[in-house]
Order: C-alpha cells, then structure tokens, then sequence
C-alpha cells in the first residue's frame, strides 16, 4: 500500500523550503522595520471564533472550514488569521492593558475547497494586523507594509485596489441599493450568486463567474450610500498613499468575502496568477472587537499568500547561491575518528560542516560535496594525519592547499 498527501495539501521539499525561508526572513525584517511583534495563536480554534466574526453566511463559514468535532465542542482548523488574533488580544486582556498593538503572523491557514493553481486546502499566510485606532494613517501604514513586504519580495507588475465600504450604516444602505439595481436581474446571476442574493448579496460584487461579472460592471452604485464622515477618511487614505507615493486604483465594485469589513478595503493583484489573481488582500473591521466581547476600537489588517508569492515571482526558476558549507571527506580508518573530531569542532565555532557516511571513493565524495554546493572540501588521509595537516580545496576556485590542523579553524572561517 501507498500513501499520498491529502488532496489539496503538499510537500514543501528541502530545494523549496530555501525559497519560503528567504520570504520568511525578508518579512521579519519589513515588519521589525514598522515596529511590529509577531503574535503565534493556535491552528485549532473553538469554531464560534469564526462563525461569528466572519458571518453565518460567509462561504467560508458555510462550504470551507475544517471541522473537528467531540462529545462537547466543535473546533476547526483555522481559515484565516485576523479572528484568531482578536480574539488571542481580548483573552489576553491587551484591550484593557495596552489597546493599541501591532501584530504580525506567519504560519499555515485551511480552507476545505476546490484545489487550483495558487489556492490549496492548506495554504500560508503572511499578515499583520493594528488593533486600537480609526485613524486613516492606520489603513495608509497597513497597504504601505503590504506593498513594501511585495517589493522587498521582488514581486513586479502587481496592481492595488481600494475601495470603502463604509461603515455599517453605509454597509446597510449598499445592500438596499445593490437589491434596487439588481432587481431583475437574477436570472442571468450564477447559481450561487442567487443565494447571495438573499442571504450575503455584497458577495456578488465579487464573484468571478463571467456572467454575474458582467452585470456588476454594468451596476451604477456610485458613493451615494456613504456617509460625509466615511468620505472624508476614505480621502485622507488616498491622500496618504499619493504623498508615499503609491499608485492605486479606486475599485468601485471592490468587497471583501467576510462580514467584519467596514471601510476601508484592498487587493493587490498579479496577472500571473490567473482567475485567483490577488496576490494579497485586506481591510478595516472596526465593529469586530466589539462583536467578540471587546470595547469599540478601531482595527485593521491584511494577509499575504506565500504560495501566491512563489507564483508572482517565479522565484523557483532562480538559481540559489549554496551556503558557506565546509565538506569533510576522511580516507582510511585512521582518518575518519579525527574528522568526526574536526566536523565537530567546526560546528561549535559556527561552521556549516557536514561529511560523508556512506563510504564513498574520493570521487564519489567530491561529487557528493559538489551537489551539496559546497564552498570548501577539507581531505583528510593518513599521510596528512602524520604530518598533522589537511587539505583544503577551494570548490570556487579550483585550488588547494595544505594547512596545519592546529589553525584549520581559523583558516576556514576567513575563508566562509
């Protein structure tokens, strides 16, 4: 019998995982350099946690969630970052110790959907989010951190998006106005869009079925529905991006697939990532706080896919420089005790040190080391182990020499 990954999952191998450690790493820096401080909360959640922040008839609530369920409770792998994390700063009393924080996160989310280039069952999320204020500096800070994470990433030819929601009343007042211009018009929406229709019908604006995109675009819902205070924020958002100098372009037909959104909205997208175009998305959810049991505080946040990274640059295509690894080879059984000694003494002075096990030929093992990409090949035989030397091949450059044992460290860590 074999066994496979399950569908919708897959195997990030050690050539790959160089790829995602440099993504990793590049976004610790950007995020440091905005004084953020990771948050780590647990992939398993009480599944209330969602079912209320991110609506009852949100399609993630009602087709894509993880369930685990025992005798009591019913728990889910989490789809997504920004519940979990409010609902981490309000069991962890920040809304009464120090409301406003900043947040980032890295790690895996699951949704139980239909597999397809840059979207899995389970994928990975880098994000951030600011809890404690509604200032409009906040939603040109959080776009900014999204557009220098991409940029520091190398990702290119990538387009931003905003649009507001509005507030709540505002949010209330779109749906009366999307039900007025909808009306009569169902019959060319989807089958999902139908349901939509009365059960979540923002979610409309957002569907990718090429019939239902159509009649959206065809929609005039201009910005009557908004409030002069939602406005005037919106304005400042846009002014803040233009004095950073972001380019962007104002979606009118822009929403986000969760309840908790209000306000201000945006996706940067990729054309390199087909049909799931958007490479990084985000909001503000300034109710959400309060809806989970906390005080009134403005909030907001974004969330990149790594795997959608990976695809907008093409990064694996790109030859990776191999580390400062030093490559022992020992010849003869006299040998091979000593050079344990040496890969040892290597290592806790800081070297990436590593050697044959399988009993190769020297060639066998300059290949091996080769293959391993490494910086310098260190040979150790019985007539050098007389003479209390070694020899040391510059893999770069060809080139050898034979050095004394008592300075090998020192030389080699000039040379790494």
């Amino acid at each position: 019998m074999s066994f496979k990954k399950v569908p919708g999952t897959r195997d990030i191998l050690p050539e790959e995982v160089i790829f995602w450690q440099r993504i990793e790493d590049t976004a610790r820096k950007v995020f440091n350099a905005y004084n953020f401080r990771e948050i780590r909360t647990p992939i398993i959640e009480n599944v209330l946690v969602f079912n209320r922040s991110l609506g009852e008839f949100a399609e993630i609530v009602q087709k894509q969630m993880f369930l685990i369920k025992n005798k009591e409770d019913t728990y889910c792998l989490r789809p997504e970052g920004t519940a979990a994390i409010v609902r981490a700063y309000l069991e962890n009393n920040f809304d009464k110790t120090n409301p406003f924080q900043k947040f980032y996160y890295l790690g895996p989310m699951f949704r139980l959907e239909r597999p397809q280039k840059g979207r899995l069952r389970q994928f990975h999320h880098i994000g951030a989010e600011i809890i404690g204020s509604d200032s409009p500096a906040v939603d040109v800070e959080i776009i900014s951190l999204a557009d220098s994470l991409l940029r520091k990433n190398g990702v290119t030819g990538y387009e931003l998006q905003i649009n507001t929601l509005g507030c709540a009343k505002d949010k209330k007042a779109l749906v009366k106005l999307l039900e007025k211009e909808l009306s009569g018009k169902s019959k060319g929406l989807c089958e999902d869009c139908q349901v939509r229709l009365k059960t979540n019908i923002l979610r409309i604006l957002d569907c990718k079925n090429e019939p239902c995109k159509k009649i959206v675009s065809g929609l005039n819902l201009g910005d009557k529905h908004l409030c002069e205070e939602c406005l005037a924020h919106f304005s400042k958002v846009k002014d803040g991006l233009e004095d950073l100098k972001i380019e962007y372009t104002v979606a009118p037909h822009l929403v986000r697939g969760l309840d908790y959104y209000t306000r201000t909205v945006f996706e940067f997208k990729h054309s390199e990532l087909g049909a799931q175009d958007a490479v990084g998305a985000g909001g503000r959810y300034d109710n959400l706080v309060h809806e989970m049991g906390g005080p009134q505080t403005g909030a907001m946040g974004f969330a990149l896919g790594v795997e959608r990274l990976l695809l907008a640059t093409n990064v694996q295509s790109q030859k990776i420089d191999g580390q400062n690894l030093v490559y022992i080879i020992a010849l003869g059984e006299q040998a091979k005790p000593e050079a344990v000694k040496i890969l040892d003494n290597l290592r806790k002075a800081g070297v990436a040190a590593d050697t044959d096990y399988e009993n190769k030929s020297l060639k066998g093992a300059m290949r091996q080391a080769n293959d391993l990409a490494a910086k310098l090949v260190l040979i150790l035989g019985d007539n050098e182990l007389a003479k209390k030397t070694i020899m040391l091949k510059d893999m770069q450059s060809g080139t050898q020499e034979e050095i004394p044992l008592d300075n090998l460290i020192e030389k080699v860590k000039a040379r790494c």
